[in-house]
């Protein structure tokens, strides 16, 4: 998954989801001025693609990669398919897009009542989990377009951040080096927003002590686009998302 890479349009029939792994993926807003707001990331936590399985079937919003890796395309179909017939696999996205609507409910929150600077960190630290703590490609811009700040806000407050040792931010690539820190001066927006995820879908955001991927079956259904073999998920998005890297 290339940066800058449209996955779909807002107001688009969904064909295909998608399950991160190594990439994430902004979920844009956009006004008819043109002005585009990030209202959500996702990563290897969840899927791009939630309309499909809600009965909408047609993108809420524009769906761009902002951070470059891997990940699965599955025929919405298919996706539907298991859905309706398995209620492992319902439980399962019902539970993920729950926590998705929390996540999207304290991001609204946290623009209105927090500083930049606790913003920034939030966005670093959940950017990082999902992309299971490797450095994280994004500009000025992508975080712009994050916050909803001008540029000269964003690199003010990255500088302030790397002068006080807590990253390292070269040609658009973020290395967290001191997480503690980052984690004492971001809101509590963040803390919340991991909980939840934690409490409905626990592992989700590591690809270790999930039997599914593990199998030649799962492996081949990933890799040929043919349909999941979901009925042995024990776990939630984790099994459809981070824990079906191959």
């Amino acid at each position: 998954m290339t940066a800058g890479t449209s996955l779909c349009r807002s107001g688009e029939n969904l064909s295909y989801v998608y399950f991160p792994t190594t990439a994430s993926v902004s979920m844009l807003h956009t006004t008819t001025a043109g002005d585009s707001v990030e209202v959500i990331a996702v990563g290897n936590e969840g899927v791009v693609g939630i309309p499909v399985i809600m009965g909408g079937g047609s993108a809420f919003g524009d769906a761009v990669v902002r951070t470059a890796g891997h990940g699965f395309r599955l025929r919405s179909t298919w996706l539907q398919s298991e859905f309706h017939n398995c209620p492992e696999v319902m439980r399962l996205l019902l539970r993920y897009t729950q926590a998705l609507i929390t996540h999207t409910a304290q991001a609204a929150i946290c623009n209105k009542l927090h500083s930049l600077e606790q913003r920034l960190c939030r966005c670093f630290l959940s950017s990082l989990d999902g992309v299971n703590g490797a450095p994280i490609n994004l500009t000025h811009e992508n975080m712009s377009c994050m916050l909803g700040v001008r540029r000269e806000g964003v690199t003010c407050t990255a500088l302030k951040l790397q002068r006080a040792g807590m990253i390292d931010y070269t040609r658009g690539r973020v290395a967290v080096l001191d997480r503690r820190a980052l984690e004492s001066l971001s809101c509590e927006c963040y803390r919340v927003v991991k909980n939840e995820y934690d409490r409905f879908l626990p592992g989700s955001g590591s690809l270790e002590g999930s039997s599914l991927p593990k199998t030649e079956r799962a492996r081949e259904t990933l890799t040929t686009l043919r349909p999941p073999p979901l009925r042995a998920a024990s776990h939630a998005v984790r099994t459809l998302s981070g824990a079906m890297a191959a």
